[in-house]
């Protein structure tokens, strides 16, 4: 049975260094923000620092597209959800939202594909067949989410006809 929501996988607050001279968090300090995100979603399927020093192996972000949709300044309190789009035995496609967390506006998400690496090789790698079913079980239960509106789009400049 599919509960078929996001994930909430963090808390934060835009930090006063995130800041740029437009009085709102900078265009870099977002991808900081959604690694962070990246993160906790890791920890949350048992593969983040802990797996990585036991292991040997790791996750590599392959591809990340941000779409900024509402700024933020600093002090706010952020609100991270994570929808897994898709994934096979070596990559995780995920999607993530980030909502400014008391006026719930969508300020921005990222789309990333990571891939499983061996450290040792520094070459892809299958995941572990626990690792794999971990990532499976949080798919299954969001098989039923609609695919994001900002997901998979290409960058151009839309012309009117």
């Amino acid at each position: 049975m599919s509960n078929s929501e996001p994930l909430h996988i963090l808390d934060a607050t835009v930090l006063s260094d995130w800041i740029d001279y437009n009085g709102h968090m900078n265009v870099g300090y977002y991808n900081v923000a959604f690694d962070k995100a990246t993160d906790a979603l890791f920890d949350h399927l048992g593969i983040g620092v802990d797996y990585v020093r036991e292991t040997n192996k790791s996750f590599f972000t392959l591809e990340t597209h941000v779409h900024y949709m509402g700024e933020v300044l600093e002090g706010a309190p952020l609100r991270y959800d994570v929808q897994l789009l898709d994934h096979d035995a070596k990559r995780i496609h995920a999607f993530f939202r980030m909502y400014h967390a008391t006026e719930g506006f969508l300020s921005a998400t990222s789309e990333q594909m990571c891939l499983h690496v061996d450290l040792g090789t520094r070459r892809s790698a299958e995941m572990p067949a626990e690792v794999q079913q971990a990532v499976a079980r949080l798919a299954e239960t969001q098989k039923d989410l609609a695919w994001p509106e900002q997901a998979g789009l290409g960058m151009r400049i839309r012309r009117k006809s």
